[in-house]
């Protein structure tokens, strides 16, 4: 990334924000990944207090998501190993992207509730951020990285 640095009010944190974009894109990556892997973990285990599979097949199929036998491990799985593979930065788009496909039905979901907490809010955000490595990739310090080709 290069920076126009006459354009910065402090020219000389130019340097600095070249520096740390690699860093700052692996931790959102590493953030981004690893806050959605334990929701997969409550849909597909019953960890951290969710249905395991069972459960979440009733809540699918009693919110008309049907059938919930077929969405709940499918939403699981990309939550889980979606989150897994944008974390370390391996297969980074299609995982992504896979991932805005299912914020774009939570964000659905949570419509009707509106905007704030808990609405939109946060599923539109994390839609946003799934975008971006959709778009972008896996950034400098990424498994993909390593790759002779890249999705």
């Amino acid at each position: 990334m290069s920076i126009n640095k006459s354009r910065l009010y402090i020219p000389a944190l130019g340097g600095l924000y070249e520096s740390l974009w690699d860093i700052v894109w692996l931790l959102l990556r590493l953030a981004a990944g690893l806050i959605v892997v334990p929701h997969g973990m409550q849909k597909l285990f019953g960890m951290f207090g969710g249905g395991g599979l069972t459960g979440t097949a009733a809540f699918f199929d009693k919110i008309g998501y049907s059938p919930g036998s077929v969405v709940a491990p499918v939403v699981g799985s990309v939550e889980f190993f979606g989150g897994l593979l944008v974390a370390i930065g391996l297969f980074t788009r299609p995982a992504a992207a896979l991932l805005v496909i299912h914020f774009i039905f939570v964000t659905h979901f949570h419509l009707a509730r509106g905007f704030f907490n808990p609405g939109i809010e946060f599923p539109l955000l994390w839609l946003t951020v799934f975008v971006f490595f959709m778009i972008r990739g896996g950034g400098a310090m990424s498994v993909d990285k390593t790759m002779s080709k890249e999705f």
